[in-house]
């Protein structure tokens, strides 16, 4: 097999870096391209300084990033190793560059948030870990790093993992990994550390290799967004198009959406079947009225059709997001007006508490119901990133305003009826703070009569 054949071959794992700021994102990423050998030659001088190598010049290439040390924008590096290809996206850590971070979160497999080991969970871990959350990385890696700092403490490691532990309890994020490191010396990054030998676990790029993501992957609901139509030579119309999930074959029954007429798959550009991601033209055996902006879904398993949708957005513009302004969102291939009628509420990232808001200003994340001027097959977020996730754009500038999640509905209609967490979850968690029996029942009565709801007691 040659060499491009064994490239190709290789799985490819989208991962970001973010934490605080000053943790060591590009001087971990610099000792990980280092240290498996993906510099180029010529990458190495400039970043030597009296003989000795600073790695974090090998990421940070804009000038603002060295004269003020920080990282203001999305570096994204590629290298492989022997069992994977990587794309690196090393994300901002300051709060005002939240958006940033949010793009870099939106394509990626797996997050490795930096944690200093002398500062511990800071607002910008809790900030960051919840954004990953939002953008649906199912993977975390938490980067203890300088570990040298506190002379390599085994029970200050474990005192950081218990503290996120409590945080990310509130996170939908099962698989979450803890290593304790030393980036300016390697340590753990991609060897292990003989002098944490109280650690059992992988060195992060063993981690990052092995991390099992095909599972992630939705190959259940078909959903192909039209791109374009193409005329062949005899007169045939090819539907061409990425595959954003699911599988399609030959002979499968489809339902163009919004209309929802059906039709048979006749062809598929010389191959039986076609996965996510796959880029491809299928043929159709009977035409239909089909163009830019509609979808492909099997007939039994359509995504829903609506124009009113409740989803959580970034807001990304400088201009405040205000109720009842007219705006293009643009949703796989289609473009179309929308008005934001509503705002839910405001996420205050790092407590995880919900605050009233009349509008978003750049860079808060809230809760909305946005009204398009025409019906759009969508999927809740959660289930499928590709078909859940919109931006918006401003009309009159051009720029994207805000990204958006889409929510699933179900859960979004229960949580807008009924209390955010049920009574009998409420009780324990007051009970757990010492309250007694009376006072719990003075509380959650008034939660009761706040929300509009029955108390059973």
């Amino acid at each position: 097999m040659s060499f491009i054949e064994r490239y190709q071959e290789l799985e490819l794992l989208r991962f970001m870096t973010c934490g605080g700021v000053d943790h060591g994102k590009s001087t971990l990423l610099g000792r990980l391209l280092f240290d498996s050998r993906s510099v180029p030659e010529d990458h190495l001088a400039p970043a030597k300084r009296n003989d000795e190598l600073d790695f974090a010049m090998l990421l940070d290439g804009l000038r603002a990033e060295r004269e003020q040390g920080i990282t203001i924008d999305v570096a994204y590096r590629y290298f492989r190793t022997t069992k994977r290809k990587f794309i690196i996206a090393d994300a901002p850590g300051h709060e005002q560059y939240t958006r940033n971070m949010a793009t870099a979160a939106s394509n990626c497999d797996l997050a490795v948030v930096l944690v200093d080991a002398r500062e511990g969970i800071v607002e910008q871990t809790r900030r960051h870990s919840f954004i990953a959350a939002l953008l649906g990385i199912k993977h975390l890696v938490i980067a203890v790093n300088k570990m040298d700092l506190v002379e390599r403490s085994e029970e200050h490691f474990d005192s950081i993992r218990r503290a996120y532990d409590a945080f990310a309890a509130r996170l939908e994020v099962t698989d979450v990994e803890f290593i304790p490191m030393v980036a300016s010396t390697g340590e753990n990054v991609v060897h292990r550390s003989p002098l944490m030998e109280w650690y059992g676990g992988r060195p992060l790029l063993d981690h990052l290799e092995n991390v099992h993501i095909a599972s992630d992957r939705n190959l259940i609901d078909l959903r192909l967004p039209v791109q374009l139509i193409l005329r062949g030579d005899d007169g045939s119309r090819h539907i061409a198009g990425t595959i954003a999930s699911g599988v399609i074959r030959v002979g499968d029954e489809v339902s163009v959406l919004p209309a929802q007429t059906t039709a048979r798959v006749r062809g598929i550009a010389e191959r039986p079947e076609g996965f996510a991601p796959l880029a491809l033209a299928i043929t159709l055996d009977r035409d239909v009225d089909v163009s830019r902006g509609d979808m492909l879904a099997h007939v039994r398993n359509i995504p829903t059709l609506s124009g009113d949708i409740e989803a959580m957005l970034v807001w990304m513009s400088a201009e405040p997001l205000q109720r009842g302004r007219e705006y293009l969102l643009q949703h796989c291939a289609t473009q179309t007006p929308a008005v934001v009628r509503d705002i839910r509420y405001r996420i205050e990232v790092t407590e995880l508490r919900r605050h009233p808001a009349d509008q978003l200003q750049m860079n808060e994340i809230g809760r909305v119901r946005i009204e398009a001027s025409r019906r759009i097959a969508f999927d809740a977020y959660a289930r499928n990133r590709a078909t859940g996730a919109f931006i918006l754009i401003d009309r009159m500038t051009g720029e994207t305003a805000a990204a958006g999640m889409i929510l699933d509905r179900e859960t979004a209609v229960e949580e807008l009826t009924n209390p955010p967490a049920s009574f009998a979850a409420i009780e324990k968690l007051l009970a757990e703070y010492g309250l007694d029996a009376e006072a719990i029942e003075e509380v959650t009565a008034k939660i009761a009569s706040l929300l509009g709801s029955s108390h059973d007691g």
